[in-house]
């Protein structure tokens, strides 16, 4: 899959394509839908299938400090379009200027000018270009004008999640700021996780016998609620059973929040300085301060039980 950051990046000689536009966070099965259809098109029209996304979010340019957390950051949203099919993935900067153009300037400067469009395929709610005037009928009225057709795709999949609400980025990010982790996996179709350096942290795992990788985290992440959770770590290509826990540690009167993965039935890891990714996969109980270090010992050996459990069924499946 190509990768363009900006107009200037696509080729010259780019020909003839079907397009999708969104932020597209978390790329969860309503997003799926929508990208695998543009993939699809593109195949039986015999031309390239682009997705177009933003950085940084758009709310965050339109409204400084309401950046929404981030499900999945942009890397990890290209991997998952490229497991899709999709042959372009182009990331424009979202600038103050940029979010001024009209949505038939949009039209003309991306989707005509630049991207070619044979067919533009999205959701029944998408909107575009200054104040997010454009939508999907605008798109479909200047369609005749450039030669480009619209297909209106519906990504509302609705399932046990959220109380059976229909999948969208929002929910999901409720859901992990809940800590109902299981509720936001149905809606992505895998396991919600976060990515980021090991640094050092207190080193009271070790001291306890269950030494964690502590992550510090990419900035805007969307991290779940509070809590121990069974999960598995991923370190230089390796998915490890891993109990997980998020918060302070108010054990030991902790200030800042953070996440930590304890590799089980693993000696010796070094992953200090390592780029690594956590996933959620169930809770398992809220953070808590013990009366006695006898009481959290024997907590922590329960939470890699269970979490040694769930990940086992899990992985069987």
């Amino acid at each position: 899959m190509q990768r363009w950051r900006g107009l200037e990046d696509i080729p010259q000689d780019w020909g003839r394509s079907v397009v999708t536009i969104g932020s597209y966070d978390g790329v969860h099965r309503g997003h799926q839908l929508i990208i695998g259809r543009t993939v699809e098109r593109a195949r039986e029209l015999g031309v390239q299938s682009v997705v177009v996304t933003f950085d940084p979010h758009p709310s965050e340019v339109v409204r400084p400090g309401s950046h929404p957390p981030l499900l999945a950051p942009h890397h990890r949203r290209a991997e998952l379009m490229a497991e899709l099919g999709v042959d372009a993935l182009l990331i424009l900067p979202f600038t103050a200027e940029f979010s001024k153009l009209s949505p038939a300037d949009f039209v003309v400067k991306v989707l005509v000018d630049k991207l070619h469009a044979q067919l533009v395929v999205e959701g029944p709610n998408f909107r575009f270009g200054h104040k997010a005037a454009g939508n999907v009928e605008f798109l479909a009225e200047l369609g005749p004008t450039y030669d480009y057709g619209v297909e209106v795709i519906d990504l509302f999949v609705s399932g046990d999640a959220g109380g059976g609400e229909p999948f969208s980025s929002t929910l999901t990010r409720r859901l992990v700021a809940e800590g109902d982790v299981a509720g936001a996996a149905e809606i992505l179709g895998r396991p919600h996780a976060v990515e980021g350096v090991v640094v050092r942290g207190e080193q009271r795992g070790r001291e306890l016998g269950y030494p964690t990788a502590n992550v510090e985290t990419l900035p805007h992440t969307a991290i779940p609620a509070d809590g121990v959770y069974a999960g598995w770590l991923t370190a230089d290509g390796e998915r490890m059973p891993a109990a997980i826990s998020v918060g302070t540690n108010p054990q030991f009167e902790g200030k800042k929040r953070t996440v930590e993965a304890y590799a089980i039935d693993r000696v010796g890891l070094d992953l200090y300085g390592m780029h690594v990714a956590v996933e959620f996969l169930a809770y398992v109980r809220g953070m808590a301060k013990f009366e006695s270090l006898e009481g959290l010992l024997e907590a922590i050996a329960d939470d890699v039980k269970q979490a040694r459990s769930l990940t086992a069924d899990a992985d069987a499946k």
